[in-house]
C-alpha cells in the first residue's frame, strides 16, 4: 500500500440490517446448541439399566503367552 492509497469506511444502510438478521441467527445457532449440550447431559445422568461391565483379575491365571 503506497502512501497515496486510503481505505473508505461507510455506513450502509443495508449492512445494518443484516447485522441485525445474522445476529438472530447466531442467537438461533446458540440456542440450538446449548439444547442439545442440555439434553446430552440430562442423558448422561439418567440411571443405567444394566451395570456397566467390570475388569476383574482372576488369581492363578497364567497371563503369559509363549511361541
Amino acid at each position: 500500500m503506497t502512501t497515496n492509497e486510503q481505505l473508505e469506511l461507510g455506513f450502509n444502510v443495508t449492512s445494518a440490517r443484516n447485522f441485525g438478521h445474522r445476529r438472530e441467527e447466531r442467537v438461533a445457532r446458540a440456542k440450538w446448541w446449548f439444547d442439545k449440550m442440555r439434553a446430552a447431559v440430562k442423558n448422561a445422568w439418567q440411571e443405567q439399566t444394566q451395570p456397566r461391565p467390570q475388569q476383574i483379575f482372576l488369581a492363578g491365571v497364567n497371563r503369559e503367552f509363549h511361541v
